[in-house]
């Protein structure tokens, strides 16, 4: 099954520092949940990523490898594939990102074009559910991305003073000197707690993305057919009283 995704998402910093935040897999691949890297080597990233779908869990292992980095344009590609390690599915995908400057000062919006191809059991979700799927997971990347870059920004605490170099002169006190009252110590400034970085999901759970939204749909059909069926009862009811 193949099909288009748009998607986009806004990291709280400029551009140019987005783009090296974003080439940064190793670092921002726990963002993504489920997602996992076990090398790099050069463009070429091998990793896995783990879906569950309640009691259905799969596991993708394969290769995505940068083919496009224009640094001036700030736009890259990427293409991707993966192999399920217990069954035989497979998927591809073809990914297109430009980065530009957001309507908030200082943030950046990535906008992302995906070709999807999937085969085996996730095929069965259909067209309809994958892009609003796409759409909560990349939402959830954002989110804790945000939150990394946060941990990355919080500001160090500043360094001590550097000591002079000549040691500093104690006066003796004798007891014909007047006593001089020390001045307190200044209390040490608490260092800021650095935000925790967001924590790795082991898998992606597909529940939250895929039931829910089925759900929503389904509600106003049943809600629906439950009025029809007590309209229908209601009349029945009518009826034989009127006969009787």
């Amino acid at each position: 099954m193949a099909i288009e995704l748009d998607n986009s998402f806004t990291v709280p910093v400029p551009p140019e520092q987005a783009w090296d935040v974003l080439l940064d897999v190793e670092t921002i691949a726990p963002c993504m949940p489920g997602a996992s890297v076990t090398s790099v080597d050069g463009d070429e990233i091998q990793g896995q990523v783990k879906v569950k779908l309640g009691p259905l869990s799969l596991t993708y292992k394969g290769t995505a490898k940068f083919t496009e980095k224009d640094e001036e344009n700030l736009t890259l590609a990427i293409e991707a594939s993966g192999k399920e390690t217990r069954g035989a599915g497979t998927a591809s995908a073809n990914v297109q990102a430009a980065l530009k400057p957001a309507d908030d000062t200082g943030s950046t919006l990535v906008s992302i074009h995906t070709s999807l191809n999937v085969t085996g059991r996730p095929a069965q979700f259909g067209r309809s559910l994958l892009p609003e799927v796409s759409g909560k997971l990349i939402a959830q990347f954002a989110a804790n991305l945000e939150a990394l870059i946060a941990a990355d920004n919080v500001t160090s605490p500043a360094a001590p003073a550097a000591e002079t170099e000549e040691a500093a002169e104690v006066p003796v006190v004798t007891s014909a000197d007047p006593v001089v009252e020390a001045t307190p110590a200044p209390e040490p400034v608490a260092a800021p707690v650095p935000t925790p970085a967001p924590k790795q999901e082991e898998s992606l759970n597909a529940v939250k993305f895929i039931v829910v939204p089925v759900l929503k749909r389904i509600a106003p059909v049943a809600v629906v057919g439950a009025v029809g069926a007590g309209i229908v009862i209601i009349l029945r009811r009518f009826t034989g009283r009127k006969s009787s």
